[in-house]
């Protein structure tokens, strides 16, 4: 199933350490809490590329860009739809000496925003608004594409289908962190349906990110990788669910915890 080069030369020495937390990385450099991140890629590019240089300092093999909500359908609540392609191709532009340092940087999507069972949108509208997005991260020299942090498979779907349109890998990513156990998504998707489903759309790794906090992600991970038909598995678990304290986000775990 890996027989994609980049994928291959990745997982050649076992597992592959990502970044972590960009919001609460670019909040730390003066984000408001509820200004538009992906906006910074025009405003602020130098705190942008901190964000990532800091990574690569601390020995990220994969970096991901600051394009988590630049499709049209997202910009247009922040007035920014007209910029598409700009926030898009800026978000990518990291410095061309970090090539040397064998590290690989990945475009990101989100979810649209919109709800597909509540007529807010049409799967035409969505599909669109992705490929249009995935063509501009394509245009920036993206190395590989990841949809992250869906809760509707079927949106989900919609998203790896425009990425793979662009011919490069594509990482597909779920939030489980809903039901009796917190092991499906708000929509009530298994971690088997959704690997499924993915591979089926073309998601050549599958995985889990945000949601719950770093303790359930261990049974989540063995259930993808059960499911996954000998892809890679894509885990990046966050710090648990924010508090707010004094106008700040703030998560209760430690490095430590999360790193045992």
């Amino acid at each position: 199933m890996n027989s994609n080069p980049l994928l291959q030369r990745l997982l050649a020495s076992g597992p592959v350490l990502t970044d972590g937390a960009w919001g609460t990385q670019l909040q730390a450099r003066g984000l408001a809490i509820g200004e538009f991140p992906d906006a910074w890629n025009l405003t602020h590019p130098d705190k942008v590329t901190e964000v990532a240089r800091a990574y690569v300092d601390a020995g990220s093999q994969i970096i991901l860009t600051n394009t988590f909500g630049a499709n049209r359908l997202r910009l247009a609540e922040a007035g920014l739809a007209d910029r598409v392609a700009e926030i898009n191709e800026a978000g990518r532009a990291f410095p061309g000496r970090w090539r040397a340092t064998r590290r690989t940087f990945l475009p990101r999507s989100a979810p649209s925003g919109k709800m597909l069972m509540s007529g807010e949108t049409t799967s035409e509208e969505i599909g669109a608004a992705f490929c249009e997005q995935a063509a501009a991260l394509a245009r920036g020299g993206a190395d590989a594409l990841v949809v992250e942090t869906m809760t509707d498979l079927e949106e989900a779907k919609l998203a790896v289908a425009a990425a793979k349109t662009t011919g490069l890998p594509v990482v597909a990513s779920m939030v489980f962190d809903a039901g009796r156990d917190k092991d499906r998504t708000m929509m009530g998707t298994t971690p088997e349906q959704a690997a499924a489903g993915l591979v089926a759309a073309g998601a050549d790794v599958v995985g889990a990110n945000c949601g719950q906090g770093i303790a359930g992600f261990g049974k989540i991970c063995a259930r993808l990788k059960t499911a996954a038909a000998g892809r890679p598995v894509w885990i990046k678990a966050n710090a648990g669910r924010p508090e707010l304290r004094d106008g700040k986000a703030f998560y209760a775990t430690t490095p430590e915890q999360f790193a045992s």
